[in-house]
């Protein structure tokens, strides 16, 4: 529970925080974004997206219904993409300061959330309606969770503060400085010294709720 609490107090700390937006300028053929040495495709940002419409076509009991979900993630694509650029930001910075999460922190954290979601189909079900996390997906988003709390940690910020919370991105903008981020103008910019606001639904930048993780798939 300890955990729990935690990971909804960096998550509501952070939800204000600013999104390290792109200069993005250089022209990168079939490429979505590129972030250091790795490009992040147009092809694999739809295999995300269209996990995320698959999952929430399986999980509608009708047509209407599935085309509520899709209005309601209406910015799937451009979300997707910041939210995979973003966490790239976060490992370099977790690198840099020497932070690492185990498998073991996954598991134990999945563990404690299935527990309070009442089983792995519901909290699977919470972060697809919440976050647009497809299924196969959620592990991927609570490691990237648990990342950004041990950073706060490695840092010694409290993020309940305003000075905590400017620590914590001044590091994230040195990551992305380091990594050169260059976003395809077709899905916005990424510019380090811009403050704007974090807009795609990522789990470890929005507050996880109790009812969120207590909602049934």
């Amino acid at each position: 529970m300890h955990r729990r609490r935690t990971a909804i107090a960096l998550s509501a700390a952070l939800v204000a925080a600013p999104l390290l937006t792109a200069c993005g300028g250089t022209a990168h053929p079939g490429a979505a974004a590129v972030v250091g040495k790795e490009r992040i495709t147009v092809s694999q940002l739809e295999g995300r997206v269209n996990e995320v419409r698959t999952a929430q076509r399986a999980a509608a009991r009708d047509d209407t219904q599935y085309q509520q979900a899709v209005a309601r993630t209406g910015s799937l694509t451009r979300d997707t993409l910041h939210s995979l650029v973003l966490d790239r930001v976060l490992d370099r910075a977790a690198k840099n300061a020497g932070v690492s999460v185990t498998r073991r922190d996954v598991q134990d954290l999945r563990t404690n959330l299935e527990g309070q979601a009442g089983g792995a189909k519901a909290l699977e079900g919470a972060w697809l309606e919440q976050y647009g996390v497809a299924p196969g997906r959620v592990d991927d988003n609570l490691r990237t969770n648990i990342e950004a709390q041990k950073l706060t940690v490695a840092l010694g910020v409290d993020m309940n503060t305003t000075d905590g919370k400017a620590a914590f991105w001044a590091a994230m903008a040195q990551a992305s400085k380091e990594l050169h981020v260059d976003l395809n103008p077709r899905y916005g910019t990424w510019d380090v010294r811009n403050s704007s606001r974090v807009d795609a639904k990522t789990p470890w930048v929005k507050e996880v709720t109790e009812a969120t993780t207590q909602r049934p798939a």
